[in-house]
């Protein structure tokens, strides 16, 4: 029985970026997932996107996936890219612990784009197949995890690959099951404390209203004259 394709009707868009140092394996993790092969030559990556129907669950998307520099020579176009994503896969090298210690930065300025407290990220170890020259054990990779509040996989884009496409999906399940807009909105509220006052100054011409954001310590308005009305409302 053949499998059935992607609807033809809208599918979400889901835009994931692939962060970490250079030569950390990024390319070869992409490239993997979109392309099924293994690619050897290192060319260090500016910036290249791959977009393809992707089924998840059940449920169709269209991931848009976005590799990225490591290089510090391009750290100025980090924040560029971090606004676009919905979903960031942070992957280091086992083989290369300071790749693994600079995914703080990483997670911290992810964080400060996006203006948030948690934000969907998936922490990749990768390379696990050189166990021989590995220096980052698979306990600290787990505390990193746990410290970030991500989940963590081991990786390999080797043949024969493991868990390529399991990191991508999981990362997809993530952004799903992510109550990003409930967040932003208690963010805000915790931020500014304000109420939002519409007062009603009559006769003025049609719709005349104004609205003045009061913080909760400086009390309330009083109306100026009995054709003043006030009507506080919560911000949103």
């Amino acid at each position: 029985m053949t499998r059935p394709g992607p609807p033809n009707e809208n599918l979400p868009t889901i835009k994931l970026v692939v962060v970490g140092d250079g030569g950390v394996g990024k390319s070869a993790i992409t490239i993997q997932f979109f392309q099924k092969l293994f690619v050897t030559d290192y060319d260090p990556t500016i910036e290249d996107s791959y977009i393809q129907h992707t089924e998840v669950d059940g449920q169709w998307c269209i991931l848009d996936v976005l590799d990225t520099a490591g290089q510090e020579e391009f750290s100025a176009m980090r924040e560029q890219y971090m606004r676009k994503g919905d979903g960031f896969l942070l992957v280091y090298s086992v083989t290369d612990k300071q790749s693994y210690e600079n995914i703080r930065h990483f997670h911290t300025q992810i964080l400060r784009v996006k203006d948030r407290e948690t934000y969907p990220m998936l922490l990749a170890a990768n390379k696990v197949d050189l166990v021989h020259v590995r220096a980052v054990s698979e306990d600290a990779g787990r505390e990193l995890a746990r410290s970030l509040g991500a989940p963590y996989v081991e990786t390999s884009a080797k043949e024969p690959p493991l868990n390529i496409d399991a990191a991508f999906h999981e990362l997809v399940r993530i952004i799903r099951n992510h109550p990003q807009q409930e967040e932003k909105t208690r963010r805000r509220r915790k931020l500014f404390g304000f109420k939002c006052t519409l007062i009603y100054i009559a006769p003025i011409q049609a719709s005349p209203f104004a609205i003045v954001w009061l913080h909760p310590n400086l009390g309330s308005l009083k109306p100026a004259s009995p054709d003043t009305h006030t009507h506080n409302v919560d911000a949103h």
